[in-house]
């Protein structure tokens, strides 16, 4: 796809990885971009990051999980400011803890906002896109769609989730000239994860590394996105050898998960 000249509206766009895709999208000359997420002054300095690249930011704080927001939001920026060509969803939460621990509602938050949020903002702009024959959706799944991890069970299944329908779509929308492509960083570097009991061997990959395979891949118009060469490994044993991935994940979790339950509160952490 080509980014020059185009708008682009990037969900979770206040920091981590929604904020590193938004910068590279304005580096490869996007024209605007639409920043959505909770929190308006962590957006606004966002903003005035991707104008000091020559590129208009408009914000929009919503909570994606409020369908009635998001209607309104959406309606009002493509009247406001024309067609969105690149819709990136990649606001998400994961709550760390053994499912044994797991309480009710850190599990409705991940659905929420994982999986309703992403189906509610896709909708209303995938059915713009549709009557102008044309857009790209990037979903941001993570490589836990591909390898659950343990004490993170709702996050993974929300993100395997994500990839079903970044496939069902991708079919759906072909003949509108839309294209799905599905995003899968592995762990990421955010200021999220420092509460986060690591697994081991995992090399956290850098919000902007994350950007820059996206930007790579659209370029080559690629329908799934890893990144880094520990998802592309991991990816091919899990197709090779999965009981073979199980163990060494099981094996990789951290030492306090293998040897007992996490007590207290679950760890509020963003992976991708």
């Amino acid at each position: 796809m080509k980014i020059d000249g185009k708008t682009a509206l990037v969900t979770g766009a206040s920091r981590g990885i929604g904020r590193a895709i938004a910068l590279a999208l304005a580096l490869q000359g996007a024209q605007r971009i639409l920043l959505l997420a909770r929190n308006g002054q962590r957006l606004a300095r966002v903003a005035a990051e991707v104008e000091q690249l020559g590129t208009q930011a408009v914000v929009l704080p919503v909570d994606l999980t409020d369908a009635v927001q998001v209607h309104v939001a959406i309606a009002q920026a493509w009247q406001q400011h024309g067609p969105v060509h690149l819709l990136v969803n990649c606001a998400g939460v994961a709550h760390q803890v053994p499912f044994l621990q797991t309480q009710l509602p850190y599990v409705r938050s991940e659905i929420s906002t994982n999986l309703l949020g992403l189906y509610t903002i896709t909708r209303l702009v995938a059915r713009r896109m549709a009557v102008r024959r044309e857009g790209c959706i990037v979903n941001v799944s993570s490589l836990m769609g591909k390898v659950a991890a343990p004490t993170l069970a709702t996050y993974s299944a929300t993100k395997f989730a994500i990839l079903g329908f970044t496939q069902a779509l991708r079919c759906e929308l072909a003949p509108y000239q839309i294209q799905v492509v599905a995003l899968l960083p592995s762990l990421t570097d955010t200021d999220m994860v420092r509460e986060f009991q690591w697994f081991r061997w995992v090399q956290p990959a850098s919000p902007e590394q994350v950007a820059q395979a996206l930007i790579k891949g659209l370029a080559q118009g690629r329908r799934e996105i890893l990144v880094g060469w520990q998802s592309y490994a991991t990816a091919w044993a899990q197709r090779l050898a999965p009981g073979l991935v199980e163990r060494l994940v099981r094996f990789s979790a951290p030492a306090e998960v293998r040897r007992q339950p996490t007590q207290g509160r679950p760890r509020l952490v963003e992976l991708r």
